[in-house]
């Protein structure tokens, strides 16, 4: 059996339940495994999505969508370190980002609505029309449930770690990362201020959110990195951001539905054996 195995998975729908994942993991699954999964297929099963239709956006996030995010971003602070796919990205932002800056502008307050991506952890990827999935409001129950529910279900005992694709950063010596939520050892919720921070820090990997097990940061972002990479090297439909879904299905974000997202295979979960710890 080889030592990384991706989970491969039909998509997972709102309030589903946890029994498509857990069917899935239980195929490769053994004893003393690591089970790393991803943040997002964990909020549709539990239901932390939100549909961002539902608010009409104020003056605040149009500006912060059309000249802070599209000019300034886009082409002040795009002298900086950013790569010509971000500077498209910024400059192209659709109507849709208005209503999505209003309500990160409500929900978790200016310093994540004047990033401009991955604010506060919601993922506008991987989930239909004008849905977003927001951060699991427990991620550390929620590794725990899964690693239960796979004992209880199938006999295996492993652990459990979910992350998130939002990055960590090396400042100085000290961990940080721009969303609210993360394990021990890596300072979060910075927002904006952790992201011009990283124009001067190493980029370290993808953020662990938390773990059934007790592991040093550096060594569980590792495993992230393992679990990230081979996501990236097994699928063809990585679906990173809203425009990697847009260029697979060529269709704007509101027009991606349930049905288009089963038509491709899915990655919620990378099995690790414990000897890469």
């Amino acid at each position: 059996m080889n030592d990384i195995i991706p989970v491969r998975c039909d998509y997972i729908h709102t309030n589903e339940g946890y029994d498509k994942l857990i069917n899935a993991i239980s195929c490769n699954v053994q004893d003393g495994d690591i089970v790393v999964i991803s943040e997002t297929p964990i909020s549709i099963i539990e239901g932390n999505v939100v549909d961002e239709s539902c608010y009409e956006y104020g003056f605040v996030s149009f500006l912060i969508t059309e000249v802070w995010c599209k000019f300034i971003w886009g082409y002040v602070f795009a002298l900086f370190k950013y790569n010509n796919r971000t500077i498209r990205n910024l400059r192209r932002m659709p109507v849709e980002a208005r209503y999505h800056k209003e309500f990160i502008l409500r929900r978790y307050g200016l310093k994540h609505a004047l990033m401009p991506s991955g604010e506060a952890g919601v993922d506008l990827s991987n989930v239909p029309d004008s849905f977003v999935s927001l951060l699991p409001d427990n991620p550390r129950d929620s590794a725990f449930n899964i690693k239960n529910l796979l004992y209880e279900k199938f006999n295996v005992d492993v652990d459990v770690l979910v992350i998130d694709t939002d990055p960590t950063y090396d400042f100085c010596g000290r961990l940080y990362t721009s969303i609210p939520k993360s394990v021990d050892g890596i300072v979060n919720d910075t927002g904006v201020y952790g992201y011009f921070l990283r124009f001067f820090s190493k980029y370290v990997g993808a953020t662990p959110l938390a773990s059934t097990f007790n592991e040093d940061a550096f060594s569980l972002i590792r495993l992230a990195n393992i679990a990230e990479d081979c996501q990236k090297n097994t699928l063809t439909n990585f679906f990173e951001t809203i425009y990697d879904m847009e260029d697979r299905f060529d269709a704007d974000i509101k027009n991606i539905s349930a049905e288009m997202l089963e038509e491709v295979m899915h990655i919620p979960a990378v099995i690790i054996k414990r000897n890469y710890l």
